[in-house]
């Protein structure tokens, strides 16, 4: 297949801003086909700042966010995508979420997605009163805030959306929407 073919429908994964299973997320990704990866400016850094080499398929086409208007969304308008999984997904990004905020790459394909009935699966970092969390140097403790628990908890409430609150979530609800697809749709 060649890089830029549109295999129809395809995995849209959003990477945003935060090292919590950072690593894990992109080692899910490369065992799907045919990913779009929507990578916001912030997620762009984490990338830098955890040195990762993203080494992903060549059925993983790469969008970063580098226009205004999100311009890469539009191919929720045309049925190009069976699932949005947004993983990592910050407390800023989970907010902007629950408040119809769509401001960047992440939040816009998120709206889409919702505006365009296609199922969506966030792996929410903010999730418990104590996390443990990989931080460039090594692992760290945090304490997200009683506003980033609520709107996790907001995020529930959203139509075609699951939270899902850890790795092993995470895997289990893209596993059990690879089986709702059909097999020439994975």
């Amino acid at each position: 297949m060649k890089k830029d073919q549109i295999v129809t429908p395809r995995w849209g994964w959003a990477l945003t801003g935060s090292g919590h299973f950072f690593t894990e997320c992109l080692e899910m990704i490369r065992t799907l086909d045919h990913v779009d990866l929507f990578v916001s400016k912030a997620a762009a850094e984490v990338v830098r700042m955890y040195k990762h080499d993203l080494n992903l398929p060549d059925t993983v086409r790469i969008f970063k966010d580098t226009t205004a208007s999100a311009a890469p969304v539009g191919g929720f308008y045309y049925n190009v995508y069976h699932t949005l999984v947004m993983a990592p997904a910050t407390s800023n990004t989970v907010a902007k979420c629950v408040f119809g905020i769509s401001d960047n790459l992440a939040t816009n394909v998120f709206a889409q997605a919702g505006k365009c009935r296609v199922p969506s699966i966030v792996f929410a970092c903010d999730t418990a009163p104590e996390l443990e969390t990989r931080a460039p140097k090594g692992m760290v403790m945090v304490y997200p805030r009683r506003i980033d628990l609520e709107n996790t908890e907001r995020l529930k409430s959203f139509e075609a959306t699951q939270v899902v609150e850890s790795l092993a979530a995470l895997q289990e609800a893209v596993a059990r929407r690879h089986g709702e697809i059909t097999p020439h749709q994975s």
